[in-house]
């Protein structure tokens, strides 16, 4: 395995997005264990992408607008509710004092669908996967699964720290009532700005 392609994985992973946000937003509203919950969920949600880019069918989308133009306006949608959710007490950064049935599955689950309902993340593994994979190679899915593997541990273990700095911070956080709105604002706006730059995005 290539250092080019550690360095490049790593810068990835590392740069903020949605799912980035979403585990930090879970670590100082539900704790670490939720955090590490979170960061595991947004793994998940890659799944699907690094499967569409080795089975070709991220060629689908790249190519055709209308599929591509659903898919995305969908993701798009679920970050303006995610940015309305938080900005409630009842959503992304309701704080939980004690642990609440069925709460990681819902924090897994919305994970989920926050790294499933973003096309450029099939798109992009179309084109990032394949520099790494030898010309010559006869047989490559062996090698796009360990790389695959190699990105979605990268992924869970950047996310959990940073759920876990959000968490250490936590009680600091949840104890002024005025640094939590200010923290809800952010988020939301945060969310916002991510559906925009989502919803400007082209193939």
């Amino acid at each position: 395995m290539s250092i080019e392609f550690l360095i490049t994985s790593f810068v990835i992973v590392v740069s903020p997005g949605t799912g980035a946000l979403y585990t930090i937003a879970t670590g100082l509203s539900r704790g670490f264990r939720k955090s590490v919950v979170a960061a595991f969920g947004c793994t998940l949600g890659i799944v699907p992408h690094l499967a569409a880019a080795i089975a070709g069918l991220a060629a689908i989308l790249h190519t055709s607008a209308v599929v591509f133009e659903t898919f995305k306006y969908l993701g798009v949608a679920y970050l303006l509710y995610m940015a309305w959710n938080t900005l409630r007490e009842q959503g992304t950064l309701k704080v939980e004092n004690q642990e609440e049935e069925h709460s990681s599955l819902r924090v897994t689950g919305t994970a989920i669908l926050i790294n499933f309902l973003n096309p450029k993340l099939s798109i992009f593994f179309l084109a990032f996967l394949p520099q790494f994979v030898p010309a010559d190679e006869t047989n490559s899915l062996p090698r796009m699964l360990e790389l695959s593997g190699v990105f979605m541990l990268m992924t869970f273990v950047v996310f959990a720290i940073y759920g876990g700095f959000a968490a250490a911070v936590r009680d600091h956080v949840i104890s002024r009532p005025k640094v939590m709105a200010w923290m809800r604002r952010t988020f939301a706006a945060a969310f916002v700005g991510i559906g925009i730059q989502l919803a400007f995005a082209s193939r």
